[in-house]
């Protein structure tokens, strides 16, 4: 526990880190209370709702693959203690992840991939249509071998949401539909200033995403985040989800489509270095050509709608947990394309900042 005294706790952004967050400080004994205009409908409602530290792997991301490494049991245990007190079970796929390539120079990639994924020790190995037949099931047949990558798994973020939302409902917490305009600070509390009006808490911490910090915040003198947005198409086709994830390099680009039960499919792998939320016809078409041609069982899939969000991206990459100088304010970012991945150690975090100032 926090305290005796019960502290209260303000957190400023309703997506993913802000949610488990909230869950966790509540566990701890705290009164917490929650403020965002539209809970969950950041880059937490445009993820496709992968734990997948393997697949993810790039260079220079060691740091961070070790912490990956760590999300997936932390989500078994959360959605554990989710179970227990909502009833409903948070479903979690662990079949890994295929990689593919779609011509030779994408095979290159792929291959390029696995010297680097050796390097950091995964737990990979090289797969063919001949010895996994069922992996490749609706794969092209152009497509003859990739990598079978063990230990990733993927989650229903609208799920996992709903879940957190009821289970934040159940252990009293104040959701606050509005905007947070501005936040202060003294040596005893915080204040955020909303139009519904003024919020105090003991301390605070700030899931803003990409947004960034809220006016009023101190300057952070580490860190700094900038928007990209990512989209991802959802289609109802054919059912894989009883195999591993489909990844693949495409003429170059990145594609994956994360299959669920009943044939709801979840395409992405966008990346557009601005500011805003929008889904251009070209990349629209990319992603579909991409897709069919990875995948042509998708031909007569249905479209049902498209997600877009813009990621928290730090300078390195790597997500932060800051406290903001000397106040009793903290910052959680920086977890660009890990955020529904990290969010039950940052959660962790939040307790540890909020320990440490009472």
């Amino acid at each position: 526990m926090v305290s005796q005294q019960r502290q209260n706790v303000l957190v400023v952004g309703a997506g993913i880190i802000g949610l488990v967050s909230a869950f966790r400080l509540l566990q701890e004994g705290c009164a917490v209370t929650v403020l965002d205009p539209s809970p969950a409908k950041g880059a937490t409602w445009a993820a496709a709702g992968m734990i997948a530290p393997t697949a993810e792997i790039a260079v220079g991301e060691e740091a961070n693959y070790e912490l990956q490494r760590q999300a997936l049991p932390a989500w078994r245990a959360l959605g554990e203690e989710l179970r227990v007190l909502t009833g409903d079970e948070l479903q979690i796929v662990e079949k890994g992840t295929l990689l593919v390539g779609w011509d030779a120079s994408d095979q290159r990639l792929v291959d390029q991939f696995a010297r680097v994924a050796g390097t950091f020790g995964a737990a990979l190995r090289e797969s063919s249509r001949d010895e996994d037949p069922e992996e490749f099931a609706g794969v092209s047949a152009r497509i003859t071998r990739g990598l079978l990558m063990a230990g990733d798994a993927w989650i229903n973020p609208d799920e996992a949401v709903r879940l957190l939302l009821a289970s934040l409902e159940l252990l009293g917490a104040k959701i606050i539909p509005s905007e947070v305009t501005r936040i202060e600070s003294s040596d005893h509390d915080v204040r955020a200033v909303t139009a519904l009006g003024d919020y105090v808490g003991g301390c605070g911490i700030l899931a803003t995403g990409a947004a960034g910090l809220v006016p009023g915040a101190p300057a952070s003198v580490r860190n700094a985040v900038r928007p990209v947005s990512g989209v991802t198409l959802r289609v109802r086709g054919f059912d894989r989800s009883d195999v591993a994830t489909v990844r693949a390099f495409v003429r170059g680009r990145s594609l994956y489509v994360v299959s669920r039960p009943g044939g709801y499919c979840v395409l992405g792998a966008t990346v557009d270095e601005r500011g805003e939320s929008a889904l251009e016809l070209g990349e629209l078409a990319r992603l579909t050509r991409d897709a069919l041609d990875v995948l042509p069982a998708l031909e007569s899939a249905v479209v049902l709608e498209h997600r877009s969000g813009l990621r928290p991206a730090s300078r390195d990459l790597e997500p932060f947990f800051e406290q903001l100088g000397d106040t009793r304010w903290a910052w959680a970012s920086g977890h660009y394309r890990h955020g529904v991945t990290l969010a039950p150690l940052t959660g962790a975090s939040a307790v540890a900042f909020v320990r440490g100032v009472a």
